[in-house]
């Protein structure tokens, strides 16, 4: 692709290791020519994300936790003043309670389902609102989901729902920015062994077998793969495309068994 992204100016939301799809992302961005900046939530956070950020040349980075507004309009109004505009803006979070991981979907309780719904869905919405302004000649804004949205994942539970509410989230959005020049995406990645993956979905590993077993390309995903895929979507070669869901899955969402 060469240097496609050079002065573009990317914020990447969500970066947690060294092992995230936030990172595949991030480090394919930064190749690209864009320049980097990153949030963290709390000290523990911190500590991981600020070496990784600076390591690909950031000197933006601040505290911001997506589930609270007040957080949200200080991170990027710092931005504002610090960068004056913005181009892209990836979105790689979501949580749930890992209880609600587990057992029957119909045992997730009241506090738990708005728990993930907030942070995996309408932080994407709040995030999309704050950005705007920095986005006065257009951009792209570009989320993460999971196959979980649209067919019954064991132990996916809230999180399936979740997501299905970020996909809903990804059209309305496309629809109501598209005016601004501003395109929106998410990528739906087959399972990769992030931390997170493997330290709260039970049978995860069955997951990556069942890809590498039965999926048509016979094969698992990385963070690169989907990095790629985000770098394609953020240049003016998809200056066309919005509001879809693209797979980065080896084809694994088209098989009906």
């Amino acid at each position: 692709m060469g240097s496609t992204l050079t002065g573009k100016k990317a914020v990447i939301l969500g970066l947690a290791n060294d092992r995230s799809i936030a990172w595949g992302i991030a480090k394919r961005l930064k190749e690209e020519g864009a320049d980097l900046a990153f949030n963290f939530l709390g000290e523990a956070l911190e500590k991981r994300v600020r070496p990784l950020a600076e390591s690909l040349g950031s000197t933006f980075i601040e505290q911001c936790d997506v589930s609270k507004d007040e957080e949200i309009e200080s991170f990027f109004g710092k931005l504002q003043k610090t960068w004056g505009t913005c181009d892209i803006l990836i979105h790689s979070v979501a949580f749930a309670n890992k209880d609600d991981l587990q057992g029957r979907f119909v045992e997730t309780p009241r506090a738990g389902f708005k728990l993930a719904l907030d942070v995996s869905a309408y932080s994407l919405i709040a995030t999309s609102r704050a950005v705007l302004p920095l986005m006065p000649k257009g951009g792209t804004i570009l989320t993460l989901t999971y196959y979980g949205s649209e067919k019954v994942i064991p132990g996916y539970n809230v999180m399936g729902v979740a997501k299905a509410a970020l996909e809903a989230s990804v059209r309305y959005l496309a629809h109501d920015l598209g005016p601004n020049g501003v395109r929106v995406h998410a990528i739906s990645a087959g399972p990769i062994k992030t931390l997170a993956a493997a330290g709260a979905i039970p049978n995860f590993r069955d997951f990556l077998t069942t890809v590498e077993e039965r999926s048509p390309m016979r094969a698992n995903v990385t963070p690169e793969d989907v990095g790629a895929m985000a770098a394609f979507l953020c240049t003016e070669e998809a200056r066309h495309v919005t509001g879809n869901i693209t797979y980065v899955d080896s084809g694994y969402h088209i098989l009906g068994v």
